[in-house]
This record gives structure tokens, sequence and C-alpha cells, in this order.
């Protein structure tokens, strides 16, 4: 074995411009595997984590007739004295935070320009809602006893030219199903760099949004925190009603899960396609060197050398090739990939129903898939050294000597 080792290192370095250049070519493959998983994954994580952060929550508490694609203020539709509710949440220990929020659908006037907005009651106070208050890029937070302020989104505030302290008309629809409008005055300007949620998001006390509203002391849903998102059912178990609805931070991003699952099998499309023009180049070096040496393959038959020798020959080479390229793939993807977790990229306003994308991708490669798909890499190079290595096997002694 040492001494094929020793005839592949020679072989290989007959022509080193060509080994380098395969040997190169499998670590970009290898690079371009990394990257893209490492983005993807980055990406659904991100949505994912932004959703729960700003939508979800790890449960919710609703009404047992919520709709999601309709907001309704009728009592009927609403949880009823929520703050008692919420004092029997937090009696559970895996809860960091149980806190109210009312959903009500509005439009924001200024002059002659008007945006539909979702206009959102929630207790300032609560560190659920920290997200915003760090966000806060001009002005001040909004604070409990607030009943003029409200808090809009970087996108709403550049397409009314506001700044804090500006003043904007907001009508709502009401519980009794007419319509209010009151002047209100912009105390503050938040990011999420999320375009989409901050573009429609408008937030103002929960006293005051249930006063606008007309819902009384009622809430939309109760946004709950956990220690672990992974004791979601143990607690939803823990909170089941007969008169409320507990809903988990996974049924409720369903199509976030259902795009990963979709994003992973067109991944695996793209990894084939990679490493199939990463085999290409490594079997045309292989194929080359079989047919430069076809003399040196027929000399070696005839002082005894035997096929399956030869064959493992050439899988050596192969075999260093793949080791070569391999090693840099991950010195240099994993380069990439560290740029691309730090510093992410900027893609926008990206997002899809349904899903918050934050408007920078930041790359997450794990251990689990950096070491699959090294060995997916490593197997298909040997794969790839396979036909040439056969072709080098078959060849007849006397014709080689003549080749």
């Amino acid at each position: 074995m040492t001494q094929l080792f020793k005839m592949a290192f020679r072989d290989l370095g007959r022509n080193k411009r060509r080994s380098l250049l395969s040997a190169l070519a499998v670590s970009v493959g290898m690079a371009l595997l990394l990257l893209m998983a490492a983005i993807v994954d980055g990406e659904m994580r991100g949505a994912l984590e932004n959703t729960i952060r700003l939508e979800s929550g790890h449960l919710q508490i609703r009404p047992l007739d919520y709709n999601e694609n309709k907001t309704s203020l009728k009592w009927e539709d609403l949880i009823a004295a929520p703050r008692e509710v919420i004092a029997q949440v937090k009696t559970i220990p895996q809860v960091t935070e149980a806190t109210p929020r009312l959903f009500a659908s509005g439009i924001v006037t200024r002059g002659e320009n008007s945006s539909g907005v979702q206009i959102i009651g929630i207790d300032p106070a609560s560190p659920a809602n920290q997200i915003f208050r760090d966000g806060l890029l001009e002005g001040d937070f909004i604070s409990a006893e607030d009943r003029e302020g409200i808090l809009i989104g970087k996108p709403l505030a550049r397409k009314f030219n506001l700044k804090a302290g500006d003043q904007v008309n907001l009508l709502v629809n009401k519980s009794e199903g007419d319509v209010d409008e009151q002047l209100f005055t912009v105390r503050g300007i938040y990011t999420t760099n999320t375009v989409g949620y901050d573009e429609r998001s408008v937030f103002m006390p929960l006293d005051k949004a249930q006063a606008f509203t007309g819902a009384g002391d009622h809430a939309t849903i109760i946004f709950i925190t956990l220690q672990d998102r992974e004791q979601a059912d143990t607690v939803a178990a823990a909170l089941n009603s007969s008169t409320l609805q507990v809903v988990t931070w996974v049924k409720m991003n369903e199509l976030i899960m259902q795009f990963e699952d979709f994003a992973g099998a067109y991944m695996v499309v793209l990894y084939i396609i990679v490493l199939g023009i990463t085999a290409t180049v490594v079997t045309n070096t292989l194929v080359m060197a079989v047919f430069e040496r076809t003399r040196e393959i027929g000399i070696l038959s005839a002082i005894g050398m035997k096929a399956p020798r030869i064959m493992a020959q050439f899988l050596l080479e192969g075999a260093l090739i793949a080791t070569l390229g391999i090693v840099g793939g991950l010195i240099f993807g994993g380069a990439l990939v560290w740029y691309f977790t730090v510093y992410g990229f900027f893609i926008g306003d990206m997002g899809m129903t349904g899903i918050l994308m934050g408007d920078q991708i930041y790359a997450h490669l794990t251990v689990g898939d950096t070491i699959n798909l090294a060995i997916a890499a490593y197997l298909i190079t040997l794969v790839a050294s396979l036909y040439p290595a056969r072709i080098a096997a078959r060849m007849e002694p006397v014709e080689a000597l003549h080749g």
C-alpha cells in the first residue's frame, strides 16, 4: 500500500498544474456547498426567529373562534380580562413572559397620503416588547399612560416623511362596527430590520388601544415566551382550557416549516449539480492521465501488476485529489461562511406572506452539515475516479505497450 501511495504522489506530480486545478475544482465545489447550506439554514433560522419574536411567541392563548385572516373586535371574539389569565399563566415555571396584545385594522393618513396598517396595543413595560425598544431609532418609547402617542416603523416614517414629534391621523374600525379617527403624535420611530413588518405595524399602549377601538378590558391574544421553545407542548398541555385555545409556535409557523422542507429538497438538486461538475473535472483529469500513461500501464501489467492493483493506484490518485480539494474547500468555504455569519448580506424587502424575513441574512453552518457535505464530496470524487481506473485496469498489456 505504501508503494501505491508513493506511485500515486509521483504520478500526480508529473502534471502539477492539472492536478492542482482538479483539486481546486473540488475545493471550489466544497466551498460552494458549505456556503449554500449556511445561507439557506441561516435564512430559515432567521425567518423563524423573527416570526417567534415579533408575531407568534412560543405560545399564544387565543379565543376559541380566533381567525388569523380576520381582525375582529367583537367582544365574543376577544379574551376577556386578559390580566387575570396572564396571572395564571405566569405561575408555570417554564414561562418567562406573558403579555396581552390587541390587534385592530387601521389607516394612517397625512395630507393626501394614506396607508393601511395594523394597530397593536401592547404593554410597553413587558420584556416581550424589548425588541421594539432596542430598535428605537428616534424619539422615545411609548409609556402605559400615554394617550396621544404611537410608535411607527422606519419604512412607514420614510413613506410619510415623518419624524418624532410629528402628528398623523389614525382611523380604526371599532368593535361596534363604526369608524373612529383621532390625531396622534409620533413618539418614536423603530426598526426590527424586517421591512414588511415595520411598514404595517403601529404600536400604542394597550389601555389606549382598548379605549380607541371600544374593546373594553379585552385582548386579541396573550403572547407567551418560554425558557426553551421545546417546552411548548408541555406548557400548552398545562394551560389547556375549555374556553380558550393554546397554540404552539410549531403550529403557528407551519408555513415556514414547509418552506424549509421545500428549500432543503431544492438545495439537494443544487448540491448534485455542483458535485456533478466537480466529478466531471476529476474524471477528465484522470482519463487524460490514463491515456498519457498507456505504455507505462502496459509495462506494469507485463511485469506482473494485476488489474485490481492498477485500479487501486488510480483510485488512490482520485482520493489524494479529493483529500487536497476538500481540505482546501473547508478552509476557503469556512472563511466565506465566517464572513457572512458575522457581517451577513443585505437583501432588502424580500419578505413573503406568512414569513418574516429580515433585510439582512446571516449564514449559519452546523457541524452536522459540514461533515455530511465533506463526506458526500469525498465519495462523489472517488466515484468519479472509478471510470478512468477501470479503463486502466482493463487495458491489455500488448495493446498498451504499443499505445
